[in-house]
């Protein structure tokens, strides 16, 4: 179908359908633009749960509407994002539900290396404000790691120069996560390996890496890009282990450099960042040994001579006692005068106490003492006889008060409250012996079930070696008769009779009787 058919009689110009002037513009655009390149900058970026990406390209006086579908999308080096300058390749096509055109993008790249240089500043500027790179974040490099994890491409020179180092400084085991280290697989290969090495768990079947080394040798920024993805930087940020960046040569500088707990100007270095030399610490420890050694003897043949001279300046044992003998010969001069003079005071006292013992004196006071007691004797027979009349008189005052008929129905009535409180007693008595007799029965079972001879039904046996329990060999070895207790009987055994058939062992005399629990 033509664009401008002829025009019908009667008429000035042909009539379309708006699907047919739609297609025809469709048609046209599709074949004068299958292929273009457009050099613009990203705006507004957009990216659904379908996997597509839809976009803007503009410069400072028109708007390109683009989409890049989920296939291409995921195959793309540089991922779009908003401010990018960017040279996008692809075809125009329309949309007729909205009479719009767009461009279906098929290639994206960034327009230049100032592009990427300026998107990587922003990219580092956006990651820093979230706390990426802080110092505080950053973990010490473990001292001699056991396990090395190394995330690398397993073909090229770099692994080969980490492996050599380490053998060289100090041989350590090495995990190997191969990884594309350029294009778009990188980045997520890379990250996947950090985050499985940290899933690792320690002492597993696999070991869990003390130390991990990304490492790449140098290229080209495009090359290194991969490094620079958010993802990677992400997982280096939040990798539990600490982790040594050596990605590309010392002039390269890339952003998983920024998070990780060291940079390496080189793989080669970070191998001699990761493990000391065996040889120094060999040689550093035979001189501390050494310096250990002298330092031992020094300070005891300083201590020896600080004894030495105070020795010296100790006194002589024969003069230490000078002065103790002397003073005992002086006591033992003394000692004679001294107890004749107690002795003489002793005399003394006594007489003074003597002189007050006269037998007159003594008859004296029996004398007023028998006369107190007759005085006093005399006066109680009338006290007697006057308390015994009033506690008659009393007792007869009381005894009136008394009618014997109130004293049988108290009498009757106490017998009544004494039966009922005897009833309760007699089945509060019962309900507590019965639950008394419960518990016992339970705590028997129980002695039953955790005694020894339940043990001895699952297959086990008690030893006794002359009437003891025996629990090692040394005792058996030594006992002259051995005695060996199964589920149903008892065997001896002794070391010039064969072993005895075996007899009932004796049931236990039952416990003596502890009397009743009330």
């Amino acid at each position: 179908m033509d664009l401008i058919d002829d025009p019908a009689p009667g008429q000035n110009a042909p009539e379309f359908s708006v699907s047919e002037l739609s297609g025809a513009v469709k048609r046209m655009i599709e074949g004068e633009f299958s292929h273009v390149r457009v050099r613009a900058e990203v705006g507004r970026v957009s990216r659904p749960r379908s996997g597509h990406v839809y976009l803007d390209l503009k410069d400072d006086r028109a708007v390109l509407s683009g989409v890049i579908w989920k296939g291409v999308a995921s195959r793309l080096a540089t991922q779009p994002e908003e401010g990018m300058e960017v040279v996008a390749t692809g075809r125009l096509t329309t949309f007729p539900g909205q009479s719009k055109y767009q461009i279906v993008i098929e290639d994206i790249a960034p327009a230049g290396a100032g592009a990427l240089m300026a998107m990587l500043e922003k990219r580092k500027v956006q990651l820093a404000a979230e706390g990426l790179f802080a110092a505080e974040r950053k973990r010490p490099i473990p001292f001699l790691p056991e396990v090395i994890g190394v995330v690398t491409s397993p073909s090229g020179a770099v692994i080969r120069d980490i492996l050599h180092r380490l053998r060289d400084r100090f041989p350590r085991k090495v995990l190997i996560w191969p990884v594309a280290v350029q294009g778009a697989k990188c980045a997520p290969e890379v990250a996947r390996a950090i985050e499985g090495f940290n899933r690792l768990a320690p002492g597993g079947a696999l070991p869990r890496p003390d130390l991990l080394i990304i490492a790449r040798g140098g290229g080209s920024i495009e090359d290194l890009w991969g490094f620079n993805e958010e993802i990677v930087v992400r997982a280096a940020a939040a990798s539990k282990i600490p982790l040594i960046s050596a990605v590309g040569h010392e002039t390269d500088t890339t952003l998983i450099d920024h998070a990780a707990d060291r940079r390496a100007p080189t793989p080669t270095a970070a191998a001699e960042m990761a493990v000391p030399v065996r040889r120094d610490l060999l040689a550093w420890a035979a001189e501390q040994d050494a310096r250990m050694t002298q330092a031992l003897t020094q300070a005891i043949g300083r201590r020896g001579q600080r004894l030495v001279d105070l020795s010296r300046a100790l006194p002589r044992p024969d003069t230490l006692l000078d002065g103790p003998r002397l003073r005992l010969d002086r006591a033992g001069d003394r000692l004679p005068a001294a107890l004749r003079a107690t002795t003489q005071h002793g005399h003394v006292r006594l007489s003074r106490a003597a002189a007050g013992l006269r037998p007159g004196l003594l008859t004296g006071r029996i004398e007023r003492r028998r006369d107190r007691l007759d005085a006093m004797a005399m006066r109680l027979a009338p006290a007697l006889t006057r308390a015994t009349l009033a506690g008659r008189r009393e007792l007869d005052r009381i005894a009136a008060r008394l009618d014997p008929t109130r004293i049988e129905e108290a009498r009757a009535r106490k017998a009544r409250d004494l039966d009922l409180l005897a009833a309760r007693l007699s089945r509060a008595g019962s309900t507590r012996t019965e639950a008394l007799r419960k518990r016992l029965d339970a705590l028997d079972r129980m002695r039953q079930t955790l005694g020894y001879r339940e043990t001895l039904k699952r297959g086990y046996a008690v030893v006794r070696g002359d009437g003891a329990v025996v629990t090692t060999t040394a005792a058996a070895r030594a006992a002259e008769r051995l005695e060996v207790e199964f589920m149903d009987g008892t065997l001896e055994i002794s070391g010039e009779n064969p072993p005895q058939k075996s007899k009932k062992s004796k049931p236990k005399p039952p416990p003596p009787d502890q009397g009743s629990l009330f």
